[in-house]
């Protein structure tokens, strides 16, 4: 029988069976006992793999189950199931981790509402690459794209890991077989983001991912706390750090958007561990309050400013563009070299606009819409550049968690979610109700757990280490 084949009949039978009422949870807890309790890798190699394991993951029959209702409205309450799926081969490069945390992003807001499509035609699409590709082609896709845990098996080809290393998860998913995954894998032919468009993602107590996905879990933080840094910090990485982005300088003047955001709250920290200077902005007085506890002086409160950068629906007000021009100059005494954008339509033209004559707008998503103008009379004429920047390529995301490992960048943790309420913390980023990054317990049975570098974390600071939760964003 086909490994496709046995995948399936496991899959028929434990899709839709509570996790209290299959046993295979026992070989889960033993996983989770053994490394809460420190046990060598020899130890955790040797617990038997269960047969399925408990993950959040949508279902390709109910795609359209939101028919009809507006994009705000959609509950990913309604799409998220927690329950048993079968666990799948592992192929020699790969490697299965014991997820002992995670976290949400956009992308699983995305595949939750099935917008801007339904995330099945990327794995049918795999399923075509061959017998291990197959194995992502199912009728439940298992979502999240970022995780911390510890492996326990390695395939015959993996060299630089082995169970028991702890570990956290980037999301660049390549065949590097593949000579266009060479250079900047970013440029693959056949670049994938794990957890998003491949299956068996990070919102589980267990997942599979390629080794070369692996990277060292800070010791300093704890489960939940490392968790959240791989998407959004090697993302803000490769767009202002990278030769592949920006390739800032000390000293460069740096627009960021959303500055207290999953993305942000990570570009102003690169900005000023960098030599840079950030100028952030935010909606409120306490988000601007978070960015002078982070460090950043020159703040912009945009509510308070009342930016309408559109006059209605199809004309941008190039006035409102002058005035954010004139209170970034007030604020740092000239235009920013570089402008870190990705709301996309509401802020695009604003962005270009102001950015320094000869400067750069480095833009990697489109969360107010994806559908931008601007004036390219002031793209052109003053020289500036628009650079498109999408997640990282290995050696970038490693250099991002270099600086996660040495306590030089903090995580913008905002709130934490056990599994089981996957759905419910999924909503609070779609609704953005929340700031900064969301975790999510799997095998951790509660948070603050996974610390194993105290002193560390005493030269950081508790205070920076939390300064999200503190202020409540």
């Amino acid at each position: 029988m086909r490994m496709a084949q046995r995948v399936a009949m496991c899959t028929a039978q434990r899709v839709g069976v509570p996790p209290s009422e299959h046993l295979t949870w026992a070989a889960m807890k033993a996983f989770q006992e053994a490394i809460l309790a420190g046990a060598p890798g020899e130890e955790i190699a040797g617990i038997p793999l269960p047969e399925s394991y408990r993950a959040a993951f949508v279902r390709r029959d109910e795609v359209d189950m939101f028919e009809g209702v507006e994009s705000a409205a959609k509950d990913p309450r309604r799409s998220l199931h927690v329950e048993e799926v079968a666990v799948p081969e592992l192929a020699p490069d790969e490697a299965y981790v014991a997820v002992m945390a995670s976290a949400i992003n956009f992308n699983t807001v995305w595949t939750s509402i099935f917008e801007p499509l339904p995330t099945f035609g990327f794995l049918d699409r795999f399923g075509k690459e061959g017998e291990w590709g197959a194995r992502h082609a199912l009728d439940y896709h298992v979502v999240g794209s970022d995780a911390a845990g510890v492996v326990v098996r390695v395939g015959s080809a993996v060299r630089n890991w082995k169970p028991g290393d702890k570990v956290t998860i980037h999301c660049n998913y390549v065949d590097d077989q593949d000579p266009s995954a060479h250079d900047d894998s970013m440029l693959a032919a056949n670049q994938r983001i794990w957890g998003f468009e491949s299956n068996f993602g990070g919102l589980a107590d267990l997942t599979l991912v390629k080794a070369n996905q692996l990277m060292p879990k800070p010791a300093h933080l704890s489960w939940e706390e490392s968790a959240v840094n791989a998407l959004c910090n090697s993302t803000a990485y490769r767009m202002l750090v990278s030769r592949n982005g920006a390739a800032m300088r000390q000293g460069d003047r740096v627009l960021v958007w959303g500055a207290t955001g999953g993305l942000g709250g990570y570009a102003v920290q690169h900005v000023l561990n960098g030599g840079g200077i950030p100028v952030g902005v935010v909606s409120s007085p306490e988000k601007a309050e978070l960015l002078h506890d982070l460090g950043v002086e020159a703040v912009i409160d945009r509510k308070a400013a009342g930016y309408r950068f559109w006059a209605d629906e199809h004309t941008q007000d190039e006035s409102e563009w002058r005035r954010l021009g004139k209170d970034i100059r007030a604020l740092i005494g000239d235009d920013p070299d570089i402008v870190f954008e990705h709301p996309g339509r509401q802020t695009m033209g604003a962005s270009v606009f102001v950015c320094k004559r000869g400067g750069s707008v480095v833009t990697c998503a489109a969360t107010s819409g994806y559908m931008i103008e601007y004036d390219n009379r002031h793209l052109w004429m003053k020289l500036k550049t628009i650079k498109g920047s999408h997640f990282a390529n290995y050696r970038e995301a490693w250099d991002a968690n270099r600086l996660i490992c040495e306590g030089k960048v903090v995580p913008p943790l905002s709130a934490v979610y056990p599994l089981e309420d996957v759905g419910e913390a999924t909503l609070q980023v779609h609704r953005n109700l929340h700031e900064g990054k969301i975790g999510v317990l799997c095998l951790a049975p509660g948070e603050g757990l996974g610390i194993d570098d105290p002193e560390l974390r005493a030269k950081v600071g508790e205070r920076r280490i939390t300064v999200f939760r503190r202020h409540g964003a």
